[in-house]
């Protein structure tokens, strides 16, 4: 009976022990010894990968808390496929930075198994766990090369911003237990819906400290000041794995709280998430037209897709519900991959991460240059890419709806981020090959993972029908 009530742990239990396997390695490592302990961090997910197939369809529990659903499960398969990617595109950045091998894994497998925790708790206080959890190991990878001014200067901000905005989600915890005497979403969601018909001034303060919360955990304005800073500081694979796996995290906790537990308030909450996802994806636009460098560029496109994300849950219909997981999903193959080449260019010497120095890279490194396009295309939404597909649902979520106008800045700001997607295409195809710029080779392990980034890209977006099936299926299972 006690084994079976762990079923619902075994995935990030897998990756836990993988992390602390890490740490104890890394502990009997002889100075200037390299020893291979990423595959430690492949075992863990591998392990996780078939916990969570084993698990499919049982719903099962642990301690009342932590609910391993289909919507849970779906979200570790996201975090599983960003974890081995992230895997992959991390040990060339180790060798060339001379980053501690032992401390950069067990961190970013603390990390995943963290936002794991977030996507499957079923209690408020286990959510603010989870998500202390994920950011302490976040923050410290961010700020990962300590002789680096830009990646002190990141996670510093990151820190005490973040820091701040867990004290609103307590805040919001606190008020939520004290109105429904329960932390747990299923208890606090039936109280809410009894006294749904007069909402009081308590309830809307409650609502509105855990929204903030959520906010600056996806990025959304003006929540959104520490995303281009921790992204330009933080080395380029783990920028990918922030901007994707604590994005899926955080949005399956707030699609738990938000289309669950405070449902029978959306007539109350949608306003406000309606102005900050417009708002979301007009800042994330327009200020990332203006960026020379990559990396602060693809944060402000992480920024407008958390507004795509918002657009989502404002319609809050059966379609908008499946859109989240497979936008999720669609995004996370996609930006992982592009942070992924932006990793694999950096020199030592030479980060290559302005807009400038992408010129000529189609000369030297061909087949590098049509997977960072085939990603560029997807993140602009072009056909027959998974961005595509993703837009395409989740703007016709919020037209059937009604809300035509959240559609409308959505379809626009999408077109005018293509801007900055093709000027880096251009930038590799058509201007003259800048003399200082000298590319590294690419380990086969990392191309790979771009290869196989690249296939899932068309994949979802050639043939998605299953996956939107998956996908709806699977967030109907929290309802």
């Amino acid at each position: 009976m006690m084994l079976s009530s762990l079923n619902a742990l075994v995935p990030m239990l897998c990756v836990t022990s993988a992390a602390i396997a890490a740490m104890t390695a890394e502990a009997f490592r002889a100075p200037g010894e390299r020893m291979p302990i990423g595959p430690l961090g492949v075992v863990g997910l591998a392990g996780a990968a078939v916990a969570s197939v084993a698990l499919w369809n049982h719903n099962a529990t642990s301690f009342g808390v932590v609910s391993a659903d289909n919507f849970g499960l779906f979200v570790t398969a996201i975090l599983i496929i960003v974890g081995l990617l992230t895997l992959a595109f991390s040990g060339a950045a180790i060798a060339r930075d001379d980053l501690p091998q032992g401390e950069y894994y067990s961190l970013l497998l603390f990390a995943i198994a963290g936002m794991m925790l977030m996507a499957t708790a079923s209690d408020l206080l286990v959510i603010f766990l989870a998500l202390e959890v994920l950011s302490l190991a976040v923050y410290v990878l961010t700020g990962i090369r300590r002789d680096s001014p830009t990646a002190v200067e990141g996670a510093f901000k990151y820190f005490l911003l973040g820091s701040f905005s867990s004290a609103f989600f307590l805040y919001g915890i606190a008020f939520t237990y004290g109105l429904t005497g329960s932390t747990k979403l299923d208890r606090v969601g039936s109280l809410i819906a009894a006294q749904a018909m007069s909402p009081t001034p308590m309830q809307l303060l409650a609502v509105g400290l855990l929204l903030v919360g959520f906010a600056f955990k996806v990025s959304a304005v003006p929540f959104h000041m520490w995303t281009p800073d921790a992204y330009e500081g933080a080395p380029a694979a783990v920028a990918g794995f922030m901007s994707t796996g604590v994005k899926a995290a955080a949005f399956a906790a707030f699609v738990r709280v938000f289309l669950s537990a405070f449902e029978p308030l959306h007539g109350q909450w949608w306003p406000v998430v309606w102005i900050i996802a417009a708002a979301t994806m007009i800042v994330g636009t327009v200020v990332g037209v203006a960026q020379g460098n990559v990396k602060r560029m693809l944060a402000y496109s992480g920024i407008a897709h958390g507004g795509y994300l918002l657009v989502a849950l404002v319609a809050a219909n059966d379609v908008g519900k499946g859109a989240v997981l497979f936008y999720l999903l669609a995004y996370a193959v996609t930006n992982v991959g592009a942070f992924g080449v932006i990793a694999l260019l950096d020199s030592g010497s030479r980060a290559n991460d302005e807009v400038l120095d992408f010129a000529g890279l189609a000369r030297e490194h061909p087949a590098l240059a049509a997977l960072m396009t085939i990603f560029l295309l997807s993140l602009g939404g072009f056909p027959p890419t998974a961005g595509f597909v993703a837009k395409w649902y989740v703007f016709g979520a919020a037209v059937k709806a009604g809300y035509y106008w959240l559609a409308i800045i959505g379809v626009l700001t999408s077109v005018v981020s293509v801007f900055f997607y093709l000027r880096i295409v251009v930038m590799m195809y058509m201007s003259p090959e800048d003399a200082a710029v000298r590319f590294p080779p690419v380990p086969r392990i990392a191309g790979a993972a771009l290869v196989a980034s690249a296939i899932l890209v068309f994949y979802l977006g050639i043939l998605p029908a299953r996956v939107l099936d998956w996908a709806g299926a699977s967030i109907g299972t929290i309802f």
